[in-house]
């Protein structure tokens, strides 16, 4: 790498979570960032937008929730600003069918303690196997009623990946606890508002080809605008990105990262929401969760967010393999599902009430700078996640992001994390340990 003047001392790839976190981490040390983004927001896949189709109110593309905010870092930041944070799970009220009905106490009661038996099997299965699909889980628990329910909230809904394919010991390392906090206005409003202020970020500036390895560990990153040379880089693009080969890398990536990258497809989470054009609610009360039992593996769940906050629409989460298909066939597809999922409930009143209404469609797969939702590990590569993040060319380069984060996979704390760990990393890299 021929010598050029030191832009920075570190180059930040992405505006995510984690590279902002990893750049708020560099300035805490004293070290110079420039973070390059290809959109032209920060925030990656937390973003607040206010569809005309939905009213204008505020509406959560991605992300939605702090997870597990007892220990979440981003908590304490909105707090210290003066953050209004609602407490999701004391505003919604929960109505689960069973079929056609709603379920009995004894049912709520026993679909609630069905978690706990699944989490048990769990372990069980994991003291004995080095890995496992997730739906080893229920084909464990053959008599359990909510066995496949929870099976599809964990796989297909929350994890965006099918049960056969997921793997069990990922899972088990990730799965939430907690209380889920929303920032008053969307969590994406919320990183754009507080979590890039004082950065240098150059938005509208994507990352063609990183050059690392050179003298000293320094690295070179070409745009379209041309190129920027620093003491070390964090890159924090999805794996979608990395796969699809966006960002050349030279020299090439060693083969067990091109492998770690490959172990972390990307899923896809797809939102559908749908407003109502009269005043029928469903007999739901306001800022309701619906769900439904799973009899039978292969049956989608498509949980849906009822009047959330008042509001005249309801939002359901596809995720998984029927997401990608309902992608790839377009709109009008995934809105005939979503009806669909809703008439198996309520009947034909469903069609009633939303006929001519307008509808909202999330496409995170058609974001060439995302390209899906987020990660997931498949049976068998579960160090997959700590060895992306391992330092490369002496801690000059580093990767970062949700997928790169063991605990908290999937969620904006874990990229925030991660995107700080990589900036310790690198900040030792720099000083020369």
């Amino acid at each position: 790498m021929p010598a050029t003047p030191t832009d920075t001392d570190v180059l930040v790839i992405g505006a995510g979570l984690a590279g902002l976190g990893a750049a708020t981490t560099l300035r805490e040390h004293g070290l110079t960032a420039i973070v390059l983004e290809a959109a032209d927001r920060i925030g990656g896949r937390a973003w607040t937008a206010y569809p005309e189709a939905l009213g204008g109110a505020w509406f959560d593309m991605g992300a939605v929730w702090l997870h597990w905010a007892e220990r979440n870092p981003l908590v304490p930041i909105a707090q210290a600003a003066g953050d209004t944070l609602l407490r999701s799970d004391e505003l919604r009220r929960k109505r689960s069918f069973v079929g056609t009905r709603e379920a009995t106490p004894a049912e709520y009661h026993d679909y609630d303690d069905a978690w706990a038996r699944y989490e048990a099997t769990a372990d069980d299965l994991l003291r004995l196997l080095s890995d496992a699909p997730l739906a080893a889980v229920a084909d464990h628990r053959p008599g359990d009623p909510w066995a496949l329910t929870v099976e599809a909230f964990e796989g297909p809904v929350i994890c965006v990946a099918e049960a056969e394919q997921f793997s069990l010991r990922d899972w088990r390392r990730n799965v939430l606890d907690g209380s889920n906090l929303v920032p008053q206005g969307g969590i994406g409003a919320f990183v754009a508002r507080r979590l890039g202020v004082g950065l240098d970020i150059r938005l509208n500036t994507p990352a063609t080809r990183l050059r690392w390895n050179g003298p000293g560990g320094r690295v070179a990153v070409e745009t379209p605008g041309g190129t920027l040379s620093a003491r070390a880089a964090i890159v924090t693009v999805s794996t979608g990105v990395l796969s699809a080969g966006a960002i050349v890398f030279d020299p090439g990536l060693p083969a067990e990262i091109q492998q770690c990258v490959e172990a972390l497809p990307m899923g896809l989470a797809m939102k559908v929401a749908l407003r109502a054009t009269g005043p029928d609610r469903l007999d739901l009360p306001l800022h309701c969760s619906v769900d439904r039992q799973v009899a039978r593996r292969g049956d989608r769940l498509v949980p849906f967010q009822c009047w959330p906050y008042g509001r005249d629409y309801v939002q359901g989460w596809i995720g998984g393999a029927v997401a990608w298909d309902l992608a790839r066939a377009g709109e009008a597809a995934a809105v005939d599902f979503a009806l669909a999922q809703l008439r198996t409930i309520f009947g034909g009143r469903v069609d009633k009430l939303f006929s001519g209404g307008t509808h909202l469609v999330t496409h995170w797969e058609a974001d060439p700078f995302v390209r899906g939702a987020y990660s997931y590990v498949p049976v068998g590569n579960a160090d997959a996640r700590v060895r992306l993040g391992q330092p490369l060319g002496d801690g000059h380069l580093m990767f970062a992001g949700e997928a790169c984060h063991d605990g908290l996979a999937g969620t904006v704390a874990g990229a925030w994390l991660s995107g700080q760990q990589a900036a310790a990393e690198v900040g030792r890299a720099v000083r020369g340990r």
